[in-house]
């Protein structure tokens, strides 16, 4: 039957610095020999370690003892550093990644390891190999070996075996991560090949973001939730192709669609434990115009009112207006309403995607939302006149109407 160790708390010996004290220099004093430092220690399977579990959110420390290097036969004081983990591979390949533990060390062949340094340890030990995935609170192996220096002059660097604890609870509550106002995607073929371009959320649906990008023939993206924090195929959590676009992994770990074209890329997200996870749906990118200047027609996705993409880079033109009016234009996200991926020209030139609300028109909205952003509301509000077309460059966020 296995028991659970809440807390271990056995003595802690110290072992001194011996010297020999003599008149004369007769050969008898202590002499540090560091030649025989790399041939390892012994560190020590605490007893019962099998049968039991070592819950470390509720126990204080975890004993182990182990024997001192060689360092001529004389037991300078030395400093031992304890290094964990996960991978069992560790155990014959030290550059397999483990944590040293770097608040605590010892002086004494037998300590009390901080079993809140361990826990913590261990978990950042698993995100870092699976940065997606919440810890589970299970038990599991852990490996841990010791690493020594002769202690103050940090000479005489000696490594003990490697031990296995097989039954080792580890418990980490994180803070739910937030989800982003916006999402970021770079490529070769997006902005100037080298910036993040901004994605932005879907208006009213938190977790919900879209943008239009062209990939050529076996180009490739990368997506994150910041722009320094550069995602790939890999961190997707699905992926669902719409558009035939033939999507894979690139050499690099990016995004790679094997068919060119322009896209609609819409991200959702959700959180799983602590994490957003994401899933890319894809579609071929459609973009309308709609309202007073076109004609008057509110149809969502009507045909007579869609624009003319181009080639690769460059503009997206629209039929030319029949009516005066307020532009009113959007891309088309399936599954939303044409209003939700709306946006406007502002101050005539730049693309503004709607985050706010439009009980009637853009000036309207924006003398309403009343922050310093919007203190200018007509430049949020462009005015379209019979004969005239909307010219938009999804691929570099501007746009003009002439």
């Amino acid at each position: 039957m296995k028991h659970i160790f809440k807390a271990m708390l056995l003595p802690v010996m110290a072992l001194p610095l011996l010297f020999a004290s003599c008149e004369k220099d007769d050969g008898s004093n202590p002499t540090l020999n560091l030649s025989h430092a790399s041939d390892g220690f012994v560190l020590n399977v605490p007893a019962n370690s099998a049968n039991n579990v070592y819950d470390l959110s509720s126990a204080e420390g975890v004993m182990l003892t182990c024997s001192q290097p060689n360092y001529g036969g004389v037991p300078y004081v030395t400093r031992y550093y304890v290094q964990v983990a996960i991978d069992e591979k560790f155990k014959t390949d030290s550059t397999t990644a483990h944590k040293e533990l770097s608040k605590t060390s010892y002086t004494s062949a037998q300590m009390l390891v901080s079993a809140s340094e361990l826990n913590d340890s261990i978990v950042k030990l698993f995100q870092e190999a699976n940065p997606d995935d919440t810890y589970p609170a299970t038990n599991r192996p852990v490996y841990i070996r010791l690493r020594a220096v002769v202690d103050g002059i940090n000479a005489g660097l000696s490594y003990s075996n490697v031990i296995t604890i097989p039954n080792v609870k580890a418990t980490y509550v994180e803070a739910k991560e937030e989800m982003p106002a916006n999402l970021f995607v770079k490529g070769a073929s997006i902005l100037d090949g080298t910036s993040w371009k901004a994605v932005p959320q879907v208006y009213g649906v938190s977790g919900d973001f879209f943008t239009v990008v062209y990939i050529p023939a076996n180009g490739s993206f990368v997506w994150g939730p910041s722009n320094s924090d550069a995602r790939g195929y890999s961190r997707l959590k699905e992926i669902n192709d719409n558009a035939g676009a033939t999507v894979g992994e690139a050499e690099d770990g990016g995004v790679k669609f094997g068919k060119a074209g322009w896209y609609t890329l819409r991200f959702t997200g959700a959180l799983n434990g602590t994490k957003n996870q994401y899933t890319l749906f894809i579609y071929p990118a459609k973009a309308y115009v709609i309202g007073n200047a076109a004609g008057g027609s509110w149809t969502d996705s009507d045909p007579a009112w869609e624009l003319t993409a181009p080639d690769a880079a460059g503009q997206w033109v629209s039929p030319a207006f029949t009516a005066a009016g307020e532009l009113r234009a959007y891309v088309k996200v399936p599954g939303h309403d044409w209003w939700r991926t709306e946006y406007t020209l502002y101050k005539g030139t730049t693309i503004y995607w709607r985050d706010f609300d439009i009980p009637g028109d853009w000036i309207g909205g924006a003398k309403e939302k009343a922050k310093p952003a919007k203190s200018d509301p007509e430049n949020y509000s462009v005015t379209c006149s019979p004969g005239q077309k909307l010219y938009a460059d999804f691929g570099m966020g501007t746009g003009e109407v002439k």
